[in-house]
């Protein structure tokens, strides 16, 4: 996981901007391990992205606490990295501030979550959800952070521990095509889960 932390993606780079004008913006944060910017091998020319990695994640969160960048007359956009295999999943690229926190024990209370999931930034507010006629734990819940690199920093390791418990994150994405075959019951859960997965959450 530390490994993902210390890599960003920069978007939206001047199309003049190499390696060594990508580099010297973003040293400037901390040491680089890794800095490339993304050319298309046919044409020669940049794609206008490219990555840095840092040596640290703390250098990493200094890169994003300034953001925005100016990189060459170019405001770029500065996020983590995603993995490969999920470079192409909507869910991945989305920019949110919530995430779904699912299989909670009952013992777990949002003080343990927010507790626990503050160390990957400021959190706004945490949620249990529990059913309104009876106050049973439903086993899942929401943590709202005030920035979304915050959220993504808490999916990239897609398992936590929370009080002793194991517990799994996603972010909370609306997903229309998903949304509109769902139950109405459990229609207010926009995150990216499969039917199947709903109801391990709702009726385990």
């Amino acid at each position: 996981m530390t490994d993902q932390l210390c890599k960003l993606f920069v978007g939206g780079l001047n199309v003049d901007t190499d390696d060594d004008g990508l580099r010297k913006h973003f040293e400037q944060y901390g040491k680089l391990t890794d800095c490339v910017v993304v050319v298309n091998k046919q044409l020669q020319r940049s794609r206008c992205f490219g990555f840095v990695t840092y040596s640290t994640p703390e250098e990493a969160d200094a890169a994003m606490a300034a953001r925005p960048h100016v990189v060459d007359g170019s405001n770029v956009e500065l996020k983590r990295a995603v993995a490969r295999e999920d470079a192409n999943k909507p869910e991945a690229l989305a920019k949110v501030k919530k995430i779904f926190v699912g299989g909670l024990k009952d013992d777990i209370e949002e003080e343990h979550m927010t507790e626990y999931f503050s160390q990957f930034g400021e959190i706004e507010k945490a949620e249990v959800i529990s059913e309104k006629e009876t106050g049973k734990k439903r086993g899942f819940g929401f943590v709202h952070f005030t920035d979304n690199d915050s959220a993504d920093k808490a999916v990239v390791m897609k398992f936590h521990t929370v009080k002793g418990h194991k517990v799994e994150v996603k972010k909370f994405y609306l997903n229309i095509v998903h949304f509109f075959h769902l139950p109405v019951a459990i229609s207010h859960v926009y995150c990216i889960l499969s039917c199947l997965e709903i109801k391990t959450y709702f009726y385990c």
